[in-house]
């Protein structure tokens, strides 16, 4: 079921409250608790609203999904992103762990995840796992043991190497939240619904993790 929102704006407000609880109810039962960031166009506007939240961020720890293997001021660094939209205000308490710094021991100690935050291409991929990347044949298994994948230079937009969590991580997880903008990107989801063989139909056809979708047209 795809939740649809009529702008933008309303999608970044529907999926932050969202986002927000599930950050606040792990807070509440466990006193700690983990998000999965993305990068993209689509989580700019919902980072604007938890970096305000008034959430006990100095027992959030967040890492991302994936990042792209560039310096950490290129404008193409999902790192860089989180500094400019989520690490403000109250949010800026929180504990980032980027993927480039730490090891798998490290990101398995924040297992299961409670939020994890997805985007998705055109071409139906989510993280760095992307069609077409020989790291596609380890990193999407659903069983698999590691939970970082490196991917080489060629594949994606930019075509820069990049490091992506799992398939079998981003599983690990309490609740998933798949953030989608655009006719096209509908149709993809349609599409892998219905058997499409696209990356994303993984995140999608599981009983694992519940999942959220939220979509709106532009």
């Amino acid at each position: 079921m795809i939740e649809i929102s009529t702008s933008g704006e309303a999608l970044a407000e529907a999926a932050a409250t969202a986002i927000e609880a599930a950050l606040e109810g792990a807070l509440d039962a466990r006193g700690r608790a983990s998000l999965v960031a993305t990068g993209g166009r689509s989580p700019g506007p919902v980072y604007d609203r938890l970096s305000r939240a008034a959430l006990d961020w100095a027992h959030v720890a967040v890492t991302l999904s994936d990042e792209r293997q560039v310096d950490a001021l290129s404008p193409n660094s999902n790192g860089r992103l989180l500094h400019e939209r989520l690490f403000v205000g109250p949010a800026a308490a929180a504990q980032f762990l980027p993927l480039t710094d730490y090891a798998e021991g490290v990101l398995r100690k924040l297992l299961p995840f409670d939020a994890v935050i997805l985007g998705m291409g055109e071409d139906g991929h989510i993280a760095s796992l992307i069609p077409g990347s020989p790291v596609m044949a380890h990193a999407m298994d659903p069983d698999g043991q590691i939970l970082i994948a490196e991917s080489p230079q060629g594949f994606g937009s930019p075509p820069v190497a990049r490091i992506t969590l799992t398939l079998s991580a981003l599983l690990q997880s309490r609740a998933i939240f798949l953030l989608i903008t655009g006719e096209a990107k509908r149709q993809v989801i349609a599409q892998s619904n219905a058997g499409a063989d696209f990356p994303v139909r993984a995140i999608l056809n599981q009983d694992r993790v519940p999942v959220r979708v939220f979509w709106t047209p532009n």
